[in-house]
């Protein structure tokens, strides 16, 4: 069984949090393929917003929805991870927990797809005839 690391305290601690969360980073990156994927349309995305003729408002409300995406998805794949550890045979609880960070997931891209489809209904409305 792995060792328990040594409790670090002020700057060091926060020093050790961010490298943490580099490796959740990394971990999700190298091992979550639908955390690749919504990277990808984040990326896309987030491109497509600089070339769009929306206001500064429209375009953060856009990049928060759609990037909030992945902190969904990060959370998701940690309820599974867990999951996973605690209960590695079925069990109805352990079923449940992952379908309601799956849940999670997908309204989050409800949200973002709203959204999007709002902000483009606006450019079309505005768009001379």
């Amino acid at each position: 069984m792995d060792r328990k690391p040594p409790v670090k305290t002020g700057i060091a601690r926060i020093w050790a949090a961010f490298f943490y969360s580099l490796d959740g980073l990394r971990h999700a990156i190298l091992n979550e393929a639908a955390f690749r994927q919504e990277v990808f349309i984040v990326v896309i995305a987030s491109i497509a917003l600089l070339f769009l003729p929306l206001s500064f408002a429209w375009k953060g409300l856009l990049f928060f929805a759609t990037a909030s995406l992945l902190v969904v998805e990060l959370l998701n794949s940690a309820i599974e991870s867990v999951v996973d550890m605690v209960s590695p045979e079925y069990h109805d609880l352990a079923k449940r927990a992952k379908d309601l960070g799956s849940a999670a997931v997908f309204v989050s891209i409800v949200i973002a797809l709203v959204l999007w489809c709002c902000a483009i209904f606006t450019i079309l409305q505005d768009a001379p005839k």
